[in-house]
């Protein structure tokens, strides 16, 4: 029998042809560990589920992702895409194609979601009509509690009943739910009722639409689930006076307006006593709108505070009023 044998000068041809058609084979089989991404892949973020909205059975909005009280949302809409950074890493840049021929692009209409630049920053169209005096004028003041019902509520309204005086309570919704009890006595007394948002998000305008629908939508209902009745709700205030026309449009449509304030002894930073004092008896003004706070802390300067303000007012002819309405 004779061996066929292969020449000299034809192995090595014979033996990069197999190789070359053996090595494709063998990394399918292995993987090609540590091969580089294509270009952008890096910088993807992986997809995030959606917030949804879910209609409540009362009518209220009510959002997924509710924003905390400091006003960083929770929202995956809100907070801004965060790439990794590291050495090698680099962001993919895209650059908008043009439209095409004959073709309109219409902007988002202002206060839409679609409007917001990334992270939520932007400059609000301001309010317009937020109000700042009394009802009648004259010789009246009006007084506004912010951030109850609190501990100090109570305390609050047995001073404002010694002197005849009715005031206007701002309430955080969730602090009406947690004391009904409170609202249910505000409004047995003749005092009045004004929304302050579910949860004092700051600054407000930074929080997209749709929470900030929420945030006034559904503190309404819970004032007014905690109120019993026909409570009547006339006024919403912003959490630090953050009005623009955006949400000042939110409240309208829940049928209340914004009110503001004329006099601000800022009392919820505790500055003193004869601090807060001097600062109203030296700025309200026949119509004032005086800011004081029943909730969100140690309250005890403002009850203080009030216990002269209140024999100081009716010495000085100055009788109780409501805001605007």
């Amino acid at each position: 029998m004779v061996k066929s044998r292969i020449s000299a000068r034809r192995r090595p041809l014979l033996l990069g042809v197999s190789a070359a058609l053996l090595a494709p084979a063998l990394l399918a089989a292995c993987g090609a560990h540590g091969a580089p991404l294509a270009a952008g892949d890096a910088a993807q973020p992986s997809a995030t589920p959606s917030a949804s909205t879910t209609p409540s059975g009362s009518g209220s909005s009510s959002i997924a992702a509710r924003p905390t009280p400091s006003g960083v949302s929770s929202s995956p809409f809100d907070a801004p895409s965060q790439t990794p950074s590291g050495a090698g890493s680099t962001a993919a840049t895209t650059t908008p194609s043009a439209p095409a021929t004959g073709a309109t692009t219409t902007p988002p209409a202002p206060g839409s979601d679609a409007s917001r630049p990334a992270g939520g920053q932007h400059t609000p169209a301001p309010a317009t009509n937020v109000l700042h005096h009394t009802a009648s004028g004259g010789r009246t003041v009006a007084l506004t509690f912010d951030d109850g019902p609190g501990p100090a509520t109570g305390q609050v309204l047995d001073l404002l009943a010694k002197y005849d005086a009715k005031a206007t309570f701002c309430e955080i919704g969730d602090n009406a739910k947690a004391n009904p009890a409170a609202v249910k006595r505000i409004v047995a007394e003749g005092h009045r009722l004004c929304d302050h948002t579910v949860d004092h998000p700051q600054p407000m305008h930074t929080q997209s639409h749709q929470q900030q629908v929420a945030e006034i939508a559904d503190a309404k209902t819970q004032i007014e689930n905690a109120a019993g009745g026909n409570a009547q709700i006339t006024w919403w205030r912003a959490p630090g006076g953050d009005f623009t026309a955006e949400n000042e449009k939110i409240g309208a449509d829940q049928g209340m307006k914004s009110l503001g304030w004329s006099v601000d002894p800022r009392d919820w930073s505790r500055p003193g006593v004869q601090s807060i004092v001097n600062t109203v008896e030296q700025n309200v003004r026949p119509g004032s709108v005086v800011l004081m706070h029943d909730g969100g802390g140690d309250r005890s300067q403002t009850v203080a505070a009030l216990k002269q303000l209140l024999p100081w007012m009716v010495a000085q002819g100055y009788t109780f009023d409501f805001p605007q309405s």
